[in-house]
């Protein structure tokens, strides 16, 4: 069986199932590297080095594993294993699911409704949100998440196989969880933030692309050539730029942290972000997903 009918399988596997409600293996990943870091950087004073061994010591052997089973294991098992593995990395069914509890109470102007169930997919403060805030903030995480969680795992399996997938898959989950820009992280997470952007620029800009062509490409184009370079990640604002325009949506300024109120560039261009700008963004993924898919198996069976 290819690679690209993995990835169809797998696909189908989320969306009919979603993620498994128990043992999720990236669940009890999270435990691992929580406690690891509070005993490596008790005092919030680790260094970038002291960050790196840490990151090191948790995916090392994973990704090793990967590759000894895409080595060693016959083509019966390792199949099986792969569109298993492919299938808990993406993360499309969640991403919709989260987006939707959002869009429920917001269009009905449930705003503390919306403000509990924002909280789920985002880490700015919900009790100062308002509608417009909400809006923007989900379709924010909506855009950045279908490349993190969706695209991403896709081209690393592509290109990496079983162990490119782990590997992607384990630094952008410590990166989730360690790369702020905060006293306790600034130096103690700044690899798997680095190494995560690293990982994440092609398939960030291959999904910009994929979000242009299904959208409105000229705006998608115009927005990721002018406004990207001036948002703080890389890889984020090549993605959100480009899912703006391709929307036709005003989404990036300033937004309320727990450590303060940070000061972002506008994004896009148009009407202010609401619940309708949620479902246009899921549709969005969902149609350039279906892009990926064809271009995919297309290129697998020209292989």
């Amino acid at each position: 069986m290819s690679a690209a009918w993995i990835c169809v399988i797998a696909v189908i596997l989320d969306r009919l199932l979603g993620e498994p409600r128990r043992a999720h293996p990236l669940a009890a990943f999270g435990r691992l590297a929580e406690w690891l870091e509070k005993r490596w950087n008790r005092d919030g004073q680790a260094g970038v080095s002291t960050g790196a061994a840490a990151l090191f010591v948790l995916t090392a052997i994973p990704v090793l594993l990967a590759a000894a089973a895409t080595l060693w294991l016959p083509m019966e098992v390792l199949i099986p294993l792969q569109i298993l593995c492919l299938w808990l990395a993406l993360g499309a069914h969640s991403l919709t699911q989260h987006a939707r509890a959002v869009i429920q109470p917001l269009a009905a102007g449930d705003l503390a409704g919306a403000r509990a169930a924002v909280a789920q997919l985002v880490s700015r403060d919900p009790e100062v949100m308002d509608e417009n805030a909400i809006a923007r903030a989900t379709t924010e995480s909506v855009l950045e998440n279908g490349a993190d969680a969706v695209f991403a795992s896709l081209f690393w399996f592509l290109l990496a196989g079983l162990p490119g997938l782990v590997a992607h898959r384990l630094i952008n989950t410590l990166d989730a969880m360690w790369g702020y820009r905060t006293p306790r992280f600034e130096h103690f997470g700044k690899a798997a933030a680095r190494l995560d952007d690293a990982l994440g620029w092609i398939p960030a800009r291959l999904t910009a692309i994929a979000y242009g062509v299904v959208g409105n490409w000229q705006r998608a184009r115009e927005c990721w050539r002018y406004q990207a370079r001036h948002w703080s990640s890389p890889n984020a604002g090549v993605v959100m730029a480009a899912g703006a325009g391709a929307l036709g949506v005003t989404l990036g300024g300033d937004a309320v942290y727990a450590d303060g109120v940070r000061q972002r560039p506008a994004l896009g261009g148009g009407a202010a972000p609401d619940a309708g700008s949620i479902r246009d963004a899921l549709a969005l993924v969902q149609r350039a997903l279906v892009l990926w898919l064809i271009l995919i198996v297309l290129g697998g069976l020209w292989l």
